[in-house]
């Protein structure tokens, strides 16, 4: 145990004393974990950069779409605001139905009285209050002879019916004349001709006052040749003097007259006691209506019956 001994005494020594080795590895794991976090960090770093990158580029885009979008709605919201106003302006009406009456009077009368001038186009009223009037009253008319003539409408009810008829008439026609004037070159608007075939109805409106009420068909006929013929006289006077050419004319006037005086026909002969009126004059209005009676057939015995084809046997 002296100096010179060379046992070394193991209970006396430390447990860490021989751990070197293992701080190293320890202190190396260590260094390779900061490694990874440092490198994970820088990494998404610059995943955070490129995300932030990209979420500029998007961001943009979806702030430009945004101005585009809303660019595009007030525009849409002004045109929409233009128009609502357009049509909902009363304003807008007002000078097609700014008339008195002293003129609607004037112009009813000029209705019925052709004028022959075709030189120089003919002043035609752009207003709508008289033709609306007129056909107002020609569907008042109307209801009041499908009442009399006990009219029955299976669908609908009778004044749907007058009201279609009328309005349907006078849209209908002026439309197609205005369409077939388009064509013929004829100088005349869509209004205008509203007016010019409102006011012509005045016609039809006194011969379906009057025969609605007087049941005679001769009558009838005056009136529809005399009144009814006057308004289409008219009318057609006003459209020779604004169509140029001989074909268009024949055309454009033809067409007009035609519809014209046929739908006063249709409009007597469709809600008027037409059946009851052929009866009357050809019955008399005080004789009873014709019944079926039923009669009793003698009954024949088989003994006649017998004698008869005997007797025909024995000539044969």
């Amino acid at each position: 145990q002296g100096g010179g001994s060379a046992v070394i005494d193991m209970e006396n020594m430390d447990d860490t004393s021989g751990s070197s080795f293992e701080d190293m590895g320890e202190m190396h794991q260590r260094m390779k974990e900061e490694e990874e976090e440092e490198a994970e960090g820088e990494a998404g770093a610059a995943e955070e950069e490129e995300d932030g990158e990209f979420l500029g580029v998007k961001g943009l885009r979806g702030q430009l779409g945004r101005q585009v979008a809303d660019q595009m709605w007030q525009a849409g919201k002004r045109q929409a605001s233009r128009a609502f106003s357009l049509y909902a302006n009363i304003d807008i009406l007002r000078p097609y139905f700014d008339v008195e009456p002293v003129q609607v009077r004037a112009r009813l009368l000029e209705s019925m009285i052709p004028v022959k001038m075709i030189n120089f186009p003919q002043k035609i009223a752009g207003e709508l209050y008289g033709p609306l009037m007129l056909v107002f009253t020609l569907v008042a008319i109307l209801l009041h002879g499908m009442k009399t003539s006990d009219t029955i409408i299976r669908e609908g009810t009778l004044m749907g019916t007058a009201i279609g008829t009328c309005f349907g008439y006078w849209l209908g026609v002026s439309s197609f004349i205005y369409f077939l004037a388009y064509l013929c070159n004829a100088q005349i608007t869509l209004v205008q001709m509203l007016s010019l075939l409102g006011y012509g109805l005045f016609g039809h409106c006194i011969t379906l006052f009057v025969t609605y009420n007087i049941h005679f068909h001769s009558l009838f006929y005056i009136f529809w040749l005399g009144v009814g013929g006057l308004s289409t006289l008219r009318m057609v006077a006003v459209l020779l003097s604004r169509t140029v050419g001989h074909t268009q004319r024949l055309i454009l006037c033809g067409t007009l007259a035609a519809l014209h005086m046929l739908f006063l026909l249709y409009l007597h002969f469709a809600y008027h006691k037409v059946v009851e009126g052929i009866l009357d004059t050809l019955e008399g209005p005080n004789m009873p209506p014709f019944q079926r009676v039923a009669r009793d057939i003698p009954v024949v015995s088989n003994i006649v019956l017998n004698t008869t084809a005997k007797a025909v046997a024995l000539t044969l």
